[in-house]
């Protein structure tokens, strides 16, 4: 049961620190309206859209890299683990 919970947690690493990123972003930002007014609110919202869904992306990615580095380190450690191999 270990290995799954293990599995499902590295294999959700990414989901996560996209979700992370792009919700920070959107918490963060202020309206577009006081920010420019309400003439350039449009294009600035969709600047906003773009910052965000970048920051998904980047975030997605590292946490990618971060699940690869840790499995391929879980996977490392575990075959020095075990017993040495038969010498024929």
């Amino acid at each position: 049961m270990r290995i799954i919970i293990r599995h499902v947690v590295l294999a959700a690493l990414p989901l996560v620190l996209g979700a992370a990123a792009g919700y920070g972003v959107a918490m963060k930002a202020a309206s577009c309206t006081s920010l420019v007014g309400p003439l350039f609110a449009a294009k600035c919202h969709g600047r906003q859209l773009q910052y965000q869904l970048l920051l998904q992306v980047g975030g997605t990615g590292v946490g990618s890299l971060l699940a690869a580095v840790v499995g391929a380190a879980l996977e490392f450690r575990r075959r020095r683990s075990g017993p040495p191999p038969a010498v024929l």
